[in-house]
């Protein structure tokens, strides 16, 4: 397996210029966070309802600081890189045509910081702790565990060949070992280069040093199956949160935590309850007081949205003006994932060192 280096102390120096922000210190540093995790991440509410609820009268209230009289603020003094999109904050950095948690995580840290921001988002649906996230102190599952992985696998494609008259190739053990870590990977190779090119992703930072300042994670749904994933995320997570810090040389950077809510106003049961708990669990990591949060984010339902997803293609029509997706996503609520996001940065601002 190959390691990513580490985003040493010289990187994070590294000089840059700034032309928006003349009247500032151009030493001042620019503060990065990383947002990574899966499906929910990504972002999940659909801009045509952002676009309705901003102008509705019973919720443009709730969206009146995203937006000036021309429409969607771009912010000049927050930006983002995802994947291959990158630019100032505003909405549409979800998955296509869609808006996320940084939308109001970038405000509040825009809001709170004299400095420039900048965040680096690395998402991707479906992954889990377990297997692609798994952290490089986590290891391998077990050998058991692996060699019934890839007979499933071979399963799944033998009958494939069969019932389509293929011939794909049956996996291998290396395919099976290979998965594991991949998204961990990818995460640090986008944080890499983000670093190595924000010059001319963002000519506006020209000047100006970059700051590791925090982290949040939002993620958890796919560890719910499995026969293993459930029971081993408290420790996953502690392994990955250490491993992160390692890796990019900040040993304390602050870390939130978004655990599992898609239950909303329904308690949660089951698998769900198990995985909240583990990541609800890192509160009480004795090393990780005052730096790592974790926080409820079913307590932020949109309850208008949970009222209407029962048989909303009866209800079409009014279903579209509160949601936008299914309750794996939050039901699409862009006033549930923008709570959310806002709590982020709240409990982000909590946990950051005073200067």
């Amino acid at each position: 397996m190959t390691r990513l280096p580490r985003l040493c102390p010289a990187l994070l120096a590294i000089c840059l210029s700034a032309s928006f922000l003349a009247a500032a210190d151009p030493a001042d540093p620019v503060k990065v966070f990383i947002l990574a995790g899966q499906s929910n991440m990504e972002g999940k509410a659909a801009n045509a309802l952002l676009e309705h609820q901003a102008t509705a009268p019973e919720t443009k209230a709730q969206f009146a600081h995203l937006r000036d009289q021309q429409g969607w603020i771009e912010r000049d003094d927050v930006f983002i890189k995802y994947l291959n999109r990158s630019g100032p904050l505003t909405i549409g950095y979800g998955s296509p045509n869609k808006t996320g948690v940084e939308l109001e995580f970038g405000t509040v840290m825009g809001d709170h910081f004299d400095e420039p921001v900048l965040l680096i988002k690395a998402a991707w649906g479906g992954h889990s702790l377990y297997q692609k996230f798994r952290s490089p102190s986590s290891g391998l599952p077990s050998e058991e565990a692996l060699q019934k992985e890839l007979e499933q696998a071979q399963k799944r494609v033998t009958q494939n060949n069969e019932k389509r008259n293929r011939n794909d190739p049956l996996p291998t053990m290396d395919d099976i070992r290979s998965v594991y870590g991949s998204s961990y990977r990818a995460m640090m190779q986008e944080v890499q280069e983000t670093f190595d090119n924000y010059e001319t992703l963002f000519p506006a930072l020209k000047g100006r040093p970059l700051q590791l300042t925090g982290f949040v994670w939002f993620q958890g749904f796919n560890d719910m199956f499995g026969d293993h994933a459930p029971g081993e995320y408290a420790a996953n997570m502690e392994r990955f949160i250490n491993d992160v810090r390692k890796d990019l040389d900040a040993p304390n950077l602050p870390f939130v935590i978004g655990a599992l809510g898609q239950n909303g106003s329904t308690p949660a049961k089951g698998a769900m309850l198990q995985v909240r708990e583990a990541q609800m669990a890192m509160n009480d990591v004795p090393a990780f007081a005052g730096n790592v949060k974790a926080i409820r984010t079913d307590v932020l339902a949109d309850k208008e949205a949970e009222r209407l997803f029962p048989g909303w293609r009866d209800h079409f029509e009014a279903w579209q003006k509160v949601g936008s997706d299914r309750p794996y996503h939050y039901l699409g609520s862009a006033i549930w994932f923008n709570r959310i996001g806002r709590a982020f940065g709240e409990t982000m601002i909590e946990l950051l060192p005073t200067e």
